[in-house]
């Protein structure tokens, strides 16, 4: 995708299996016909995915995290790409912020981080992710896949297609 990452303290240079597993999914919805315009990424870290989902889709994102480093560091990196007038950062838990909950519904919600947060946040990503709208579940261990996805299928959401790289799942979701 042609971006520049500083990755500082903060997670996430887009060279871990559950990054990769992001983008490929994103490149696989991208190449089915899928069209996203507003995006948000849950648990940025240093903000690959969002500034990949706002280069390669010509989206607008909003990308949130709570580890205010994680902020920082994101926000040198969306500044450095040039992407400023299409991301939007806020130092939040998942969608706990009015600035965040105001961009809602989501055709596309990125979260990787880890199983335990990913379940706790099911609920909302319901809420925030707009009818038909896709969600990217990454962080998951191979023995979490089931548990997470019952999660979200128990919140209205139909299992599009997994993406397992090592021992990690990438789950591609869909709003119903």
């Amino acid at each position: 995708y042609g971006l520049e990452i500083e990755a500082a303290m903060a997670f996430g240079t887009g060279h871990h299996a559950t990054t990769v597993g992001c983008l490929l999914a994103l490149d696989r919805l991208i190449k089915k016909g899928y069209l996203f315009k507003n995006i948000a990424d849950i648990g940025c870290g240093t903000g690959v995915l969002a500034m990949a989902a706002a280069r390669v889709c010509q989206a607008h994102v909003v990308a949130t995290d709570i580890d205010p480093v994680a902020i920082e560091t994101a926000k040198v990196n969306v500044n450095v790409n040039g992407l400023n007038s299409r991301i939007a950062l806020a130092h939040c838990d998942g969608f706990n912020k009015i600035d965040v909950i105001k961009r809602a519904g989501f055709d596309l919600i990125f979260a990787n981080i880890l199983a335990n947060p990913l379940c706790r946040l099911a609920r909302n990503m319901a809420k925030y992710n707009e009818f038909e709208g896709l969600i990217i579940l990454s962080g998951i261990l191979h023995r979490q896949t089931n548990r997470v996805q019952s999660y979200y299928t128990a919140n209205g959401f139909t299992r599009l297609f997994i993406q397992s790289i090592d021992q990690w799942t990438t789950i591609v979701m869909k709003r119903n």
